[in-house]
C-alpha cells in the first residue's frame, strides 16, 4: 500500500497569495480569473474596488481557511449604498484544467482558477 504524497499547505498558501496579489498576472503562478454573472454585472468602479479588496485581502482564519491554503476569502463592499458580500475561491487544477492537480504545491504542474462570486450564486 502506498502512502499519499505529502502536500505542503504552506507552499500552496504562498503560491495562492502570489496569484491573488498579482490578480492572476504572476509569471510563475499561472491561472485564470473567472467571475459569475452577478459580479460581471457590476460597473467598472465597483469591479476595481472588488479587485483591490482581493489583492489586499489578508483576513484568513481557521474559520475561513481550515487547511491554511489561503484559497477562500469573503469581504463586504458598498454597492449602490447597500452592503454586498463578495466571495473569491481559488481551485487547483492540472495544466489542462481538466482535473485536480496531482501535485498542487508544484507550480509547474498546477494551474489556478480564482472564481469571484456573490454568495447567492454558490
Amino acid at each position: 500500500m502506498t502512502d499519499a504524497p505529502q502536500i505542503d499547505h504552506g507552499e500552496i498558501a504562498r503560491q495562492n497569495d502570489e496569484f491573488r496579489r498579482s490578480y492572476g498576472q504572476s509569471r510563475r503562478i499561472r491561472g485564470r480569473i473567472m467571475m459569475t454573472p452577478g459580479i460581471a454585472d457590476f460597473d467598472a468602479i465597483t469591479m476595481q474596488r472588488i479587485q483591490s479588496e482581493i489583492v489586499l485581502f489578508d483576513n484568513f482564519s481557521a474559520d475561513n481557511d481550515p487547511y491554511a491554503e489561503h484559497d477562500f476569502g469573503a469581504f463586504t463592499i458598498k454597492v449602490d449604498g447597500e452592503d454586498t458580500i463578495i466571495w473569491f475561491k481559488i481551485d487547483l487544477y492540472d495544466r489542462q484544467y481538466a482535473a485536480g492537480s496531482e501535485k498542487p504545491d508544484d507550480p509547474a504542474q498546477t494551474r489556478r482558477v480564482m472564481t469571484i462570486l456573490l454568495p447567492s450564486e454558490y
